[in-house]
């Protein structure tokens, strides 16, 4: 099993725990599935799960009513849960990616 740890700002702000609670039941309840997943298979997850977006940061896919998308990255062996969003068009949004490798470059 992965060791699954959210990203926390200097101040404590746990961006992708405060994303999470605020999305409806039905979507948490899927988002907790493929976190399960991810820390069981780690590397070994892939697609329709998972996908490489640049050399160090992966997505987490939540498929459903709505698209999610949580940005991870494998540190140290962690993995680390980098930023969320909701993807609202077919190609992900620079600023998302941009966004998640500034977290990750805080960490390394």
């Amino acid at each position: 099993m992965w060791a699954i740890i959210l990203f926390e700002t200097k101040r404590g702000e746990k961006p992708v725990e405060e994303f999470i609670k605020t999305q409806e039941h039905q979507a948490i309840a899927k988002i907790g599935q493929e976190i399960d997943l991810l820390s069981q298979y780690g590397f070994l997850l892939g697609m329709p799960h998972s996908k490489k977006v640049t050399s160090d940061i992966y997505e987490l896919r939540i498929r459903g009513k709505q698209e999610i998308r949580i940005f991870y990255s494998f540190v140290k062996q962690k993995i680390y849960l980098l930023h969320a969003f909701k993807k609202q068009t077919q190609k992900t949004p620079r600023q998302e990616i941009s966004t998640a490798m500034n977290r990750l470059n805080k960490l390394t």
